[in-house]
């Protein structure tokens, strides 16, 4: 009997599905059985993703009306959890309880499975002794699980494949970790008061290259031509032919997540924060710019990457600080990405 193989992006459990089962011409999209996160997969003349969206890269819009374009087809992404930012709320509450907490995070139990899991594993050196998200929230503080209840969501939309941008599958999440506990331990180091949201902010900084990535695919030949030879980053060839980067459209699309303000403006800001960014947007952007030099995730979007000199100034940064903060972020990124894995 013929099957089809499939694996899911989020937990890579691989299922045998027989070929009569699957209807042909369709795309086909089931929740995986062991972790519940979306499986998609084209069946053989299916319509790909860039053939329903925008036209072909000939006559393809550009600048603002593509913009305006795929600004109306961001809702088709998979939401962040919601539940992930209620919990941030009830996190920042030092009036809440675990109680609470644990209501609202068992309302989603995807979110809840992972986050349990996150919890006992040695990185945060609870291995097997949380037994429930309550114990959890008394085991490990209410910090602690506020970037595990980040984690566990920003892991079911980061995982995916993104062809354009040159990204395997968890390529980008890897990165997301890395941009992510780079920004706490800088922030830590810094500016203290902003550890937690640089970590959040890290976490979801390229969220905008989930909805770039069908775009740049479709315009791939483009792109090469205006990347050979060239020394400039990735960013401006974004800015040159489609005519805005990934960090806008990460903007746009934060705001339909309903991110916390506090998140977005680092966000939007991270590759030029001397413009109109924040503090917040200058820790995102070194913490961007050492995982890109230490190769987690970069695909091409890391060729050329440009760490602005006055950003390490204002947050007295030096030379020899860079390989410290890099080390401790490709440690944090290997165990827990070797922990998800079992």
């Amino acid at each position: 009997m013929a099957t089809v193989r499939l694996q899911c992006p989020e937990c890579h459990k691989v299922y045998q599905i027989p070929e009569e089962r699957l209807p042909k011409d369709k795309e086909i999209a089931f929740p995986c059985p062991a972790c519940k996160t979306i499986i998609k997969v084209n069946r053989p003349g299916a319509p790909s993703a860039e053939a329903s969206g925008a036209a072909t890269a000939a006559d393809a819009p550009k600048g603002e009306a593509l913009k305006a374009g795929i600004l109306k087809r961001v809702t088709d992404l998979p939401p962040m959890p919601q539940t992930v930012f209620k919990a941030r709320e009830i996190l920042r509450d030092p009036r809440s309880s675990s109680q609470e907490l644990a209501k609202i995070l068992e309302s989603d139990q995807g979110i809840a499975t992972r986050v349990l899991k996150m919890a006992n594993s040695a990185y945060y050196g609870m291995m097997g002794k949380v037994s429930s998200l309550q114990h959890a929230s008394v085991l490990l503080g209410y910090k602690t699980l506020a970037e595990i209840v980040s984690l566990a969501g920003a892991s079911t939309v980061l995982s995916s494949m993104l062809t354009g941008y040159g990204l395997s599958a968890g390529d980008l999440w890897k990165h997301s970790l890395g941009v992510a506990f780079g920004s706490r331990i800088i922030a830590a180091k810094k500016k203290p008061e902003l550890a937690n949201d640089a970590f959040a902010a890290g976490l979801i900084h390229d969220a905008g290259k989930l909805v770039l990535d069908p775009y740049i695919s479709e315009r791939k030949d483009e792109f090469d031509r205006f990347m050979e030879g060239e020394s400039k980053p990735f960013l401006v060839a974004e800015k040159q032919i489609l005519g805005f980067d990934h960090a806008e459209i990460a903007f746009e699309l934060c705001k339909v997540w309903n991110v916390p303000q506090t998140l977005i403006r680092a966000i939007r800001y991270h590759h030029s924060p001397n413009g109109q960014g924040d503090d917040l947007a200058h820790v995102v952007h070194v913490a961007d710019a050492i995982a890109m030099m230490s190769g987690i995730g970069a695909g091409l979007d890391g060729l050329q990457y440009e760490l602005d000199d006055r950003t390490m100034q204002m947050l007295g940064i030096q030379e020899e600080d860079i390989p410290v903060i890099m080390v401790e972020m490709v440690e944090a990124v290997q165990r827990i990405t070797g922990e998800m894995k079992n």
